[in-house]
């Protein structure tokens, strides 16, 4: 197996929304290209495609740190060409480079990545692991704002309205059908091994699992240790969101390697006025593409089960 296909398969295991994987990519010789699919949006929450956009560069991020650390250089072009506007990026194989350690922290933690519903128990995160994590999405071209204290009933007021407002959408509900009761060979969706029963949050959370047949319970922590940061850029355009996804990438996987917890919430940006209200806690000053609540496990709790993935074969064409 070559470093590319290395690569792209490293990057299945990116999240996305609904677990959609909704990319593909194309490898011939030293050139990979990474194409976002259109048939995976989830129309009801995501009619301009800004969380398929994320996800992709989700990916593209997974496959850069998988690159880099198997020591190899790459050239990525984002957005190549204008003609091809589901094209998003195309990476060139460099030659063989020292490997980079951080790459290597978060491509060791690319598997271990989970999506955690459960509650998050009461040890605080630390302020210097955010400064870390801020570090990391500006790097990666995006921002990161730590909701405060004062700012956390904006927060669940936002993420309530927009869950509420989706339920009466017979689209989304049709959808969130689509999506959660998928047959095990397709390898996406929100399987309700995933799911956690529903319970009173800091913040609502999605239910996967409406039926009740969700496999998970919320646990003993309440997430009254959890923080809350609102992922934003300085626009939405699709260099913006591609780069936000980027950054989403490195802040889950950098706090995985920390041996925190992650669980990305879109609700709040899916529908117009709760997106509104998270611009208010940006001051106005950014565009919010994503919450991320991130905790403690309380001692000894075991990993929930991996989301599912994508055959490679549905997923990599690779020309010699």
């Amino acid at each position: 197996m070559t470093v590319l296909e290395q690569a792209a398969r490293a990057a299945q295991h990116a999240p996305s929304v609904f677990n959609t994987q909704p990319w593909s990519w194309r490898i011939e010789g030293d050139v990979m290209e990474l194409a976002a699919d259109p048939e995976r949006r989830v129309d009801s929450i995501d009619a301009e495609g800004r969380l398929l956009l994320l996800s992709c560069g989700a990916a593209l991020h997974h496959a850069r740190v998988t690159l880099a650390s198997a020591g190899r250089a790459a050239t990525v072009e984002r957005l190549p060409d204008p003609a091809r506007p589901h094209l998003l990026a195309r990476i060139t194989l460099g030659p063989a480079v020292p490997v980079d350690p951080e790459a290597q922290r978060l491509a060791d933690a690319i598997t271990r990545r989970r999506t955690d519903r459960r509650a998050f128990d009461d040890r605080p995160v630390g302020e210097d692991e955010l400064s870390e994590l801020r570090r990391l999405v500006e790097r990666e071209g995006a921002y990161l704002h730590t909701v405060r204290s004062d700012q956390m009933g904006a927060l669940a007021v936002s993420a309530d309205l927009a869950g509420a407002a989706e339920l009466d959408d017979p689209a989304y509900r049709a959808d969130l059908h689509h999506w959660t009761d998928r047959p095990d060979f397709i390898g996406d969706g929100v399987p309700a091994a995933t799911a956690v029963q529903p319970e009173p949050r800091r913040v609502p959370l999605r239910d996967y699992a409406p039926d009740g047949t969700a496999g998970l319970t919320a646990g003993a922590g309440h997430d009254r240790g959890a923080a809350y940061v609102v992922l934003f850029g300085t626009g939405d355009h699709p260099a913006d969101l591609l780069s936000g996804g980027e950054a989403l990438s490195a802040l889950l996987l950098r706090a995985t390697s920390d041996g925190l917890a992650t669980a990305p919430l879109s609700d709040a940006v899916e529908v117009a006025w709760p997106r509104q209200l998270l611009r208010g806690l940006l001051a106005g000053v950014g565009e919010p593409f994503l919450v991320v609540r991130i905790g403690h496990l309380p001692a000894g709790t075991p990993l929930p089960p991996p989301a599912p993935r994508r055959d490679p074969r549905d997923v990599i064409t690779i020309t010699y």
